[in-house]
């Protein structure tokens, strides 16, 4: 499963330029005190992703290490005029997102030994899928900006695209789909390091109100092959939506909100 989620998370940065992977290359670092099967494992894993995306895979790298990494280097191919790029936001847009947000959250849970069963899996099953289906769903169309939700959280990938558009985004906190137990774990304090230095990136950007504190640190949540970001004219968001379900999606789809006009902040959280 290690392998699928690193795999899964590779091949999703070409999946949100609107490209189609082609071939990919393992990188792999291993420690010697380890049995190698493990490795076979890992290794098995992301094969199987690859396989899964259509791409196909080429070899790889290994060094030796005090601690187990895998990730792959992924090459795709995509239209010259159908690149999906993180600028280009329209005031007017609808902002539309794949996956629901939280692994962050459930993963310090389940350090901490305090996740259910249920959680885990959930953000196993998560993290573990392909944006393939999200991106064959939007090319029927317009698609003004997308970006892929990982490390940076929900907002810092928007406040990234509220700067690269000069516009302002306004997030609709409780419309957005999150993982099941991540509110109640997060409001037990089991919130990684990661979210408070994506808060403190976006705290100048920020216009939030009286928003629930929880609320803002699962926005913040760095996620592990987090889901697509769309932006997409108002009048297509219907259909959009309608489309991304009809491909078989097994991660939530959530309307999140909406693009301004830039205003004195980039992101308004309601």
């Amino acid at each position: 499963m290690f392998g699928q989620i690193a795999a899964a998370n590779s091949l999703s940065d070409v999946y949100a330029m609107g490209g189609e992977p082609k071939i990919a290359l393992n990188i792999v670092c291993f420690p010697n005190c380890l049995d190698p099967e493990i490795l076979g494992e890992i290794l098995r894993g992301g094969a199987d992703k690859v396989k899964e995306a259509g791409a196909v895979l080429v070899g790889g790298h290994s060094v030796q290490d005090e601690e187990p990494k895998y990730g792959l280097s992924v090459t795709g191919f995509v239209h010259p005029d159908k690149v999906y790029k993180n600028a280009g936001c329209c005031p007017g847009d609808v902002l539309i997102l794949t996956k629901q947000i939280g692994s962050g959250v459930i993963n310090t849970a389940v350090k901490a030994q305090m996740a259910s069963r249920e959680a885990a899996e959930e953000a196993v099953r998560v993290m573990s899928a392909l944006n393939r289906k999200a991106k064959e769903a939007s090319e029927g169309h317009t698609v003004h900006a997308c970006t892929d939700v990982t490390g940076f959280g929900l907002l810092g990938h928007c406040t990234e695209m509220a700067k690269a558009g000069n516009v302002t985004l306004e997030i609709h906190a409780r419309d957005v789909a999150y993982m099941k137990e991540a509110p109640d774990y997060a409001r037990m304090g089991l919130v990684p390091g990661g979210a408070y230095r994506n808060r403190e990136f976006a705290e100048p950007y920020l216009e939030c109100g009286g928003v629930e504190e929880v609320w803002l640190d699962l926005l913040s949540d760095p996620q592990t092959s987090g889901g697509l970001l769309f932006s997409v004219p108002c009048e297509e968001a219907q259909d959009f939506v309608a489309d991304l379900k009809k491909a078989g999606i097994e991660t939530a789809v959530s309307v999140i909100g909406r693009v301004l006009e830039k205003q004195d902040k980039l992101i308004w959280i309601k």
